[in-house]
Order: structure tokens, then sequence, then C-alpha cells
């Protein structure tokens, strides 16, 4: 069973300027679509990764993941329970204590006028739990040492503070955890460092990972399946291995094409064409039609449905 379902999931934002606004420039509402109709599930000890260029909807489908944003459609539901709609307290609690998140930036998640041994056992003393050790023992369990408990955030590098966090989201002791782009604020010695630290951690305690990033080199060594969002739309879904050998969607094959790599020294790519379209005025059929090297009269006026094609799903009318 899927420890994470998300059906239909749609996420709209009123963007309009204040009324008086409005009345003098004869000016309708505006509404941004962050999210549209977004389908997919995580099985409980897997990592699903979200990928896409910024705007995309991916941080938006994180918040409303742990419950910071509601859904304006659809569901999202953990372990079988919708927390936007379930009316049992006791359920929501219970299912809102398996859930944490780590956020991109480490300095701003964490309170500078804290020490970290108050930082990491909050999630626990929040809910009366026991706390004594247990800042000890996660920061040990994260690679920094026991002394370090009486220290504040400013007294930290990068990496550390993203150790902490994480220490943090282990000490309730979830079962899913929410990344937010969480190495992209770290240079690149110390990403390999935290990635490798999450997927030990993982491993040894039974963890679920919905890891949201924009570099595709990380989600293909942690992630068990790969969710491509094209503003707030998923165009396409697969395995690592299937995506980055046989990617069906033109957009994944230009985010490929575009991606470092350490065989292509000397090459030369054309840069992808054309600008990402207006969230509030989307295109429509297919919202990549305007820069789709492929596209046809159908693309122009049909939304694509999402269809199975092999091992991969996509959402494109010309993917074979």
């Amino acid at each position: 069973m899927a420890l994470v379902k998300i059906s239909h999931l749609s996420r709209v934002f009123d963007v309009s300027k204040p009324w008086l606004n409005r009345m003098i420039e004869r000016r309708p509402k505006a509404y941004l679509t962050a999210v549209s109709d977004v389908d997919f599930e995580v099985p409980a000890r897997s990592t699903y990764a979200l990928v896409g260029e910024s705007g995309s909807g991916k941080s938006t489908i994180g918040k409303m993941l742990v419950g910071l944003l509601q859904p304006s459609e659809g569901s999202v539901l953990i372990d079988g329970v919708d927390l936007a709609q379930e009316k049992d307290p006791a359920k929501v609690a219970a299912v809102r204590g398996d859930i944490q998140m780590i956020f991109q930036d480490p300095y701003a998640s964490l309170n500078p006028r804290w020490r970290v041994r108050d930082i990491i056992v909050e999630p626990v003393a929040a809910r009366g739990g026991k706390t004594d050790g247990l800042a000890e023992k996660l920061l040990e369990q994260v690679g920094l040492s026991v002394q370090d408990v009486g220290k504040y955030p400013h007294e930290f590098s990068g990496g550390q503070r993203q150790r902490i966090c994480i220490a943090r989201a282990l000490a309730s002791d979830p079962r899913l955890i929410v990344c937010d782009e969480p190495t992209s604020a770290l240079d690149v010695s110390v990403q390999a460092q935290v990635l490798n630290l999450m997927s030990d951690l993982k491993d040894d305690l039974g963890l679920t990972y919905v890891f949201i990033s924009h570099d595709l080199t990380v989600v293909r060594h942690m992630a068990d399946r790969i969710g491509v969002l094209y503003l707030g739309r998923l165009v396409e879904e697969a395995a690592p291995g299937d995506l980055f050998a046989a990617p069906k969607h033109p957009y994944t094959q230009m985010l490929l094409e575009a991606a470092p790599q350490m065989d292509g020294f000397g090459r030369e790519i054309a840069p992808p064409e054309g600008e990402i379209p207006d969230p509030i005025n989307p295109p429509s059929g297919c919202a990549f039609h305007p820069r789709c090297p492929i596209a046809q009269d159908i693309c122009k006026t049909t939304r694509p449905p999402m269809r199975q094609i092999g091992a991969t799903r996509t959402a494109c009318h010309l993917a074979e």
C-alpha cells in the first residue's frame, strides 16, 4: 500500500490587486495556478523525487503534503488519511506526527536564539514526549558531536546546520520526510556528505522521502521514482533508469540535454527555447506547446492525459 497518494491535486492562489486598485483600473481578479491536476503515489520506504524548473510547483506540492497549505482541489492521503478533510482530531494528530520537513535554507529554518538542544527536541517537547538525552543521540546519528548541544546555529557551517535540521526531523520518529531542496544551498562536496547521510538514514530507519530538487544528477542517485513537473503539471514519471535512458516527454528531453555531463566537455547544445509561460494566464492544451519542437495543432487545443507507455507515465500526445 502507498504511504502517500495524491489525486487530482490542484492549488490556485488569488494574486489580485486590492479591491480599490481593481475598481480604478477596471481589472478583474487574477488567479495563479501553481499546481494543476497532479496524481502520483509514494510507496513506503522509497524515495519519490519531484523535479522541474523554478515555478513548476514543486515546493507548493511539498507544503500541501505536510499540511502547510490546503489543496484547492483534489486530495492528499497520508497512510489513508486526508489531512484536509478528516474530522477526527486524533487521526489527524497521529498522521501529522509521522511527517516532517527539511527546508532549503538551513539557517533560515533554525531559531537563532535557541541552542541546538532545544531546536532538535522541539517536535517531541511540543507533544509532551520525553527529551532526556534525545538531542545528544540524534547529533551523533547525523555525524556531529555531543558537545554541540549547547551551541547556537551561527556557530556551525552550512552543512552542519543542515545536519541539525535532519536531526530535528528525525526527533519525532517520522515515517515520511519531505525534503525541499535540502542541498541546494551547499557546495558540492558537502552536498555529497548530506545526501549519503540521508540515504543511510533511510535504509537504517525505514524512512520514506519526497525529495524536491531542480538538480537531475542528485535525484538520479537518490530516487526510486522521478516525477517531472512543468507549470504545475506532472508531465512524466518513471524510474531513474528509464527516465535517463529513454525520456518520453520533450520537456524531460530538454532538461536532460541541458544538464551537466561528466563526459560532455566541448559539446555544443542549443539553449532551451522560449520562456516559461505566465502561470496566471497559462497556454491552452499542453502547457509546454509554445516551447515544444514537435508541437502540432492538437497540442495547442487539447490537454494531454497522463498515460502509461511501457514503464513510463507521460502526458504527451506524441510520446510514441
